[in-house]
């Protein structure tokens, strides 16, 4: 096996005695991804680093992966790991003494940017401190070999166009490309959460988003036949595999409204369906979030955006529930969610006209400045027929298993 990526992370690097924690998640991610691809990998992490070995005739290019489909699947599947800030591909050689060190570094600069002209600065890492040079001095001595092999470049110290960068570890590893990579936090460093997802655009932002931050995700999905049909929940299902690709598999709960909406319909005031609709749901979520050991519930909520989302209105949502309430859109425009949604690719999913049961009973003018006393108030209405309303969804309750 040869080392042929390096995999550097940000946020993971200040977290003191703790970070192994956060280093181990992000190998175990890595590894999960990696079984996506046709190729066998190992991973291995040494000394605030993390490597990815491949077979010893594995080929790449340093800049794109031309000609070898395993390596787009590799960056591809490299490219959906929370927790990576950029991957590196590198080139990895023995010490075998300084002057085997530059003929490689020579090639691989003659190798990689043999097109035009460019300008080029040396960073050298010396974390094995027994090599014989220190770092000021492998930079000015490569420099000055690059310098007399390759007429088309340069030195600059201060803007260079390449940062050609070389770490002196047990093995020594040579890498100018950086692939940016999401960031965040790798999964399950964060805990587990309910997402409340429907078939719209804004719930698998959310699950994406709070996922970024290293929270492993259940879903909730309130369906509500005959009113929305199979292809309404499939919608959801399939969206739920998208966000997946990210965040790892998801159990999708998958709940039988009908039975409760109907029963408010018909014994609340409709200006109000709306946000009583949501106090139930968010009850059912946070029971099913307890049963899973969830620490929290994630909406895709944002400020305003409709009449169950002012702040009167989220008060009164919030009202019913212990655990605490997770909107990772809050402050987000549409057009922010909207962007989001093109790029994990759930946007064109969450458009397709297949009603949720959200969207079925909205009335013509709801509140926008819900009273919780009222609200709760108008909420006795059901206190004959709820609870076994609320049992039965809980009791068959449908769990799908997804994973993108």
């Amino acid at each position: 096996m040869k080392t042929i990526y390096l995999i550097k992370y940000a946020e993971i690097g200040v977290k003191g005695k703790n970070r192994y924690v956060f280093e181990d998640a992000l190998v175990k991610q890595i590894r999960f991804a990696l079984k996506r691809t046709e190729g066998e990998f190992e991973v291995w992490r040494a000394q605030g680093r993390i490597y990815i070995d491949g077979p010893d005739d594995y080929s790449f290019t340093e800049d794109l992966p031309q000609g070898n489909p395993i390596d787009e699947q590799l960056r591809d599947q490299l490219g959906r790991v929370f927790g990576i800030a950029g991957f590196c591909p590198v080139v990895s050689v023995e010490d075998d003494g300084f002057d085997k060190l530059a003929e490689e570094v020579v090639s691989y600069m003659q190798r990689t940017y043999k097109e035009g002209e460019h300008t080029f600065k040396v960073f050298a890492r010396r974390a094995r401190k027994s090599y014989p040079m220190e770092s000021p001095e492998i930079c000015m001595e490569l420099g000055g070999r690059i310098l007399d092999a390759c007429d088309n470049l340069s030195v600059n110290v201060h803007e260079p166009e390449i940062e050609l960068n070389v770490e002196v570890r047990e093995r020594i590893f040579i890498y100018s490309r950086i692939i940016p990579g999401l960031g965040g936090m790798p999964i399950g460093s964060g805990g587990k959460a309910m997402l409340l997802l429907s078939g719209g655009i804004d719930s698998p932002v959310a699950g994406y988003m709070i996922a970024k931050r290293g929270v492993s995700l259940e879903a909730v999905y309130f369906h509500a036949p005959p009113y929305t049909s199979e292809r309404a929940k499939q919608k959801v299902v399939d969206l739920a595999e998208k966000v997946s690709i990210y965040t790892g598999p998801i159990r999708l709960h998958v709940i039988n409204f009908t039975d409760i909406q109907m029963a408010i319909y018909e014994k609340c005031p409709h200006d109000e369906l709306t946000i009583i609709m949501r106090r139930y749901m968010m009850r059912i979520a946070e029971h099913i979030a307890k049963e899973t050991e969830c620490l929290g519930l994630v909406t895709g909520e944002s400020i305003g955006q409709v009449a169950s989302q002012t702040m009167q209105s989220l008060l009164s949502t919030n009202e019913v529930c212990t655990l605490p309430v997770y909107r990772p859109l809050i402050a987000f425009d549409k057009q922010d969610i909207v962007d989001v949604s093109e790029k994990i690719d759930t946007y064109e999913t969450s458009i397709l006209p297949y009603e949720d049961c959200c969207t079925i009973f909205v009335a013509k003018h709801p509140v926008t400045r819900p009273d919780p006393e009222i609200i709760r108030r108008h909420e006795g209405n059901l206190s004959e027929v709820i609870d076994e309303l609320m049992e039965k969804a809980l009791t068959d309750h449908e769990v799908i298993r997804v994973h993108g």
